[in-house]
């Protein structure tokens, strides 16, 4: 039996729970995000858009704006996505830019093999963002 592949040509967006909207916006616009659309919808959704082409979608449905990331936070290591990783060609002026603002790095600066290193930052929900760098 043969199975056809699906097509697929890229990623359309990502899709990260948040509780409020302006709180994540002063994290994400520090990215170089900009709310296009939104809130809309029955899971109210804010969409972003980044220059580089990169779509974020807040669903603004966490129900507590201290909740633990339950991939992340918790002893049991449950099934999902743990984090976004964006490039980033500067991690040392991310770092300054992100902590000047009150985000603390979460993990790094860390070499990744050869090739590439990566520092990690938690949005104000928790969620884990990677930026990336190929050396």
């Amino acid at each position: 039996m043969t199975t056809a592949r699906i097509g697929i040509t890229g990623i359309a967006h990502v899709g990260i729970r948040v509780h409020d909207l302006e709180r994540s916006m002063r994290f994400y616009e520090l990215l170089g995000f900009v709310k296009t659309h939104g809130p809309m919808g029955p899971e109210p959704v804010a969409i972003l858009e980044h220059p580089a082409g990169i779509e974020l979608n807040l669903v603004l449905n966490a129900p507590s704006a201290d909740a633990k990331n339950v991939l992340m936070d918790v002893p049991d290591k449950h099934p999902g996505i743990t984090h976004v990783a964006l490039y980033c060609p500067d991690l040392g002026a991310a770092k300054e830019a992100l902590e000047g603002a009150g985000f603390p790095l979460s993990g790094g600066p860390m070499r990744l093999g050869e090739r590439a290193e990566a520092i990690f930052v938690r949005d104000p929900d928790r969620n884990v963002i990677e930026l990336h760098r190929r050396v």
